[in-house]
């Protein structure tokens, strides 16, 4: 079985090919760095990991409800859809958006794969060329689990999302070397942090919590590695190279806001389009969800320095401004400590089962012939 076996609907088997601007950046200077950058470099290759090993795949996973999450938590419950659907039918919906989720974390992953290997490239500081070679091998890393995920515990995939294939395309297209960071360290990334972490919070099963929190813990840093690189260099910007830059985020953040709608799910299952998504865009769990998933990237677009009048209009406009107030720094050691927590409570139940292994052999070993 291959990948395009999962796939529900045709999806094209040649490659996506994005055409790519700008310069290769070699400097000459190796002494000199950032402390700041590189001792984030230094933790990039401290916390390496291997996802066949730090992951317990036995865990199983109900494939009609990846997360083990309450009826409550589905974007239709409640509606007149979904008190007219059959058990068969919800369970049915269910198995298709967990896959459609999973599916466009695995694409996201990709994306930070081929964006984090362009920025080594095209960054022209050696220290954030460091930096970005750990998150290369990180964005391989979550690749490689999300894909296990999606074809042993689901057996579903669905195609990249259009909003997340056009941000990705605009990030790489463009040939100034800091608009690939703005997109995916900031943007894209900020975004599935924040989706990672909602269902890292929520779920009930035990293996979606270890591959979220374990990802997490990388892309905390990825994000961190957007912030200061990025602040620096837009402080010396001019007003109209800023001004630019402010569009390029309002446009990608309208982007991302909608990626998360799930439009594909209902499209596949035939379901009435229109009463969907009229419910789901003026549902208070969607409009929460939808505030939460911008926690991560508000507070980064204002700390970078790109906080002119239309983007915070667009904030505004979409529900999030508020989000400006978070602490990134505080929500990144929660990433970090949430990882350790989950470390330590697999490790505890494998010691479990080993000792309970060892007392039954006891007791067989002293049972009388």
């Amino acid at each position: 079985m291959t990948s395009f076996d999962l796939y529900n609907g045709s999806v094209p088997t040649e490659t996506w090919n994005v055409p790519m601007a700008g310069d290769a950046s070699f400097t000459w200077e190796y002494d000199d760095g950032r402390d700041r950058l590189l001792s984030l470099y230094q933790k990039g290759k401290d916390k390496q990991w291997d996802a066949q090993k730090r992951i317990d795949w036995d865990l199983e996973v109900d494939p009609d409800n990846v997360a083990g999450l309450p009826e409550q938590f589905n974007p239709l419950f409640g509606s007149d859809i979904w008190d007219r659907m059959t058990q068969k039918e919800r369970d049915e919906f269910g198995r298709h958006q967990g896959s459609w989720l999973f599916s466009q974390f695995l694409h996201g992953e990709q994306g930070a794969l081929n964006v984090s290997a362009r920025i080594v490239q095209s960054v022209p500081d050696l220290d954030s060329k460091f930096y970005a070679a750990t998150q290369t091998m990180d964005e391989a890393r979550h690749v490689e689990l999300y894909a296990r995920f999606v074809k042993e515990k689901i057996g579903m995939a669905y195609p990249i999302n259009q909003d997340l294939a056009r941000l990705l395309a605009e990030s790489l297209e463009d040939s100034r070397w800091d608009l690939p960071y703005l997109g995916m360290q900031v943007l894209i990334e900020g975004l599935a942090l924040a989706a990672f972490g909602l269902y890292r919070d929520m779920s009930t099963n035990p293996l979606v919590k270890q591959l979220l929190a374990y990802v997490m813990q990388d892309e905390a840093r990825h994000v961190a590695f957007g912030r200061l690189a990025l602040k620096d260099y837009y402080a010396e910007l001019t007003s109209r190279e800023r001004a630019e830059r402010e569009e390029f985020v309002v446009e990608g953040c309208y982007l991302m806001r909608d990626r998360f709608k799930g439009r594909e799910v209902f499209e596949q299952l035939d379901m009435p389009m229109d009463e969907c998504m009229e419910y789901v865009d003026n549902s208070d769990m969607y409009t929460l969800y939808q505030s939460l998933l911008f926690s991560r990237i508000v507070p980064c677009v204002k700390d970078v320095g790109l906080w002119g009048e239309k983007v915070q209009a667009a904030y505004l406009d979409m529900g999030v401004l508020d989000n400006a107030k978070a602490d990134l720094e505080a929500l990144m050691r929660q990433d970090e400590e949430i990882a350790e927590k989950v470390d330590e409570e697999r490790y505890a139940r494998e010691l479990a089962v080993r000792q309970e292994e060892v007392a039954d052999a006891i007791t067989l070993g002293g049972a009388p012939e």
